[in-house]
């Protein structure tokens, strides 16, 4: 149980240790492929830095939401990371705790929290934002809830451990069904973590933002955890991505201290490879007008749907 306990806590150090720099990596990339020369890859270590040593200024108009909302944004991804396989790939301690719903819920929670905060400091963004936010968040829930159904109906579970080794076969793991279970995930990731086409994370102009404008009142310590949660979230669902939905490749089978390290870098070439897709589908696709996000995400419910109808047929 010891053991089992610590790497639980190795795979937590995992996600908040690497989350920037995997947002680092993935922001200097599109630099380069615009020609353009960027940041360095540990920029954002540098920015949660420069946040922590600034002082924290809070809105008169602000209530204990605004300020209890970074430290569950911070710590929702966190307790995600306890239930998903990020370094091995055999359950852990708090494993059957919840599901991949029940994860899903959390992470939302997360961002139901940014959301009232933006609202609740009265300034004329935070609102636009938040009820863009929520527009997005409407139409992505129900290609989660799809997604999640397929997966448990084809894999017969939905706790991450089990699903993960119903994929390691290669007729499995080409079937339509999961194919396209991908296909909806990835698209998912794009509007969950605010990148483009849904949003630009970063661009910085107020009319045009939807995830970045609920983080203009915060400063300090606080916009330190409300970015750092941001970095963590996005890794969390390439975690989610990489090593339950497409395969358990590059996990520690072995027991011992030595294959979870050796695991480690495994999995960042894994999630490499998934950088480099998410910086061709970026430079390649211009940010969408809000009024065709909707068309986006429906597209990402009608091919969950498919999914899920092949997996049904199959059976």
């Amino acid at each position: 149980m010891a053991r089992s306990i610590g790497f639980n806590l190795l795979q937590v150090l995992f996600v908040i240790a690497l989350a920037p720099l995997v947002s680092g990596v993935l922001a200097r990339l599109k630099e380069v492929v615009q020609s353009r020369r960027g940041p360095s890859i540990f920029q954002p270590y540098r920015d949660l830095r420069k946040f922590f040593n600034k002082d924290e200024v809070v809105s008169e108009h602000a209530s204990w939401i605004f300020r209890v909302t970074p430290y569950v944004v911070f710590v929702a991804p966190i307790f995600v990371t306890t239930l998903i396989p990020v370094l091995t790939s055999y359950p852990l301690f708090f494993a059957f705790m919840g599901d991949m719903l029940g994860g899903g819920f959390v992470l939302a929670l997360g961002g139901f929290f940014a959301t009232l905060a933006a609202v609740d400091t009265a300034n004329p963004y935070g609102p636009m934002g938040a009820s863009r936010t929520r527009m997005v968040g409407f139409l992505a829930e129900p290609v989660f809830m799809i997604v999640f159904f397929t997966v448990s109906f084809i894999a017969g579970s939905t706790i991450p451990y089990i699903v993960q080794e119903h994929w390691v076969t290669l007729p499995e793991f080409f079937a339509p069904s999961h194919v396209l279970l991908v296909i909806a995930f990835v698209m998912l990731i794009l509007a969950e973590a605010g990148r483009i086409p849904v949003d630009n994370p970063s661009g910085h102009f107020e009319l045009a933002m939807i995830d970045e404008s609920k983080n203009l009142e915060y400063s300090g310590s606080g916009m330190a955890l409300m970015k750092w949660g941001g970095q963590m979230k996005l890794l969390v669902l390439m975690c989610i991505l990489l090593n339950v939905l497409v395969s358990p490749w590059g996990l520690a089978h072995g027991q011992s201290i030595g294959d979870v390290l050796l695991a480690a870098p495994l999995v960042l070439f894994k999630i490499g490879l998934f950088i480099l897709v998410l910086v061709v589908i970026e430079s390649s696709l211009a940010k969408l007008r809000l009024f065709r996000v909707s068309e986006f995400l429906g597209a990402a419910f009608v091919t969950s749907v498919v999914a899920m109808i092949t997996g049904l047929l199959r059976f």
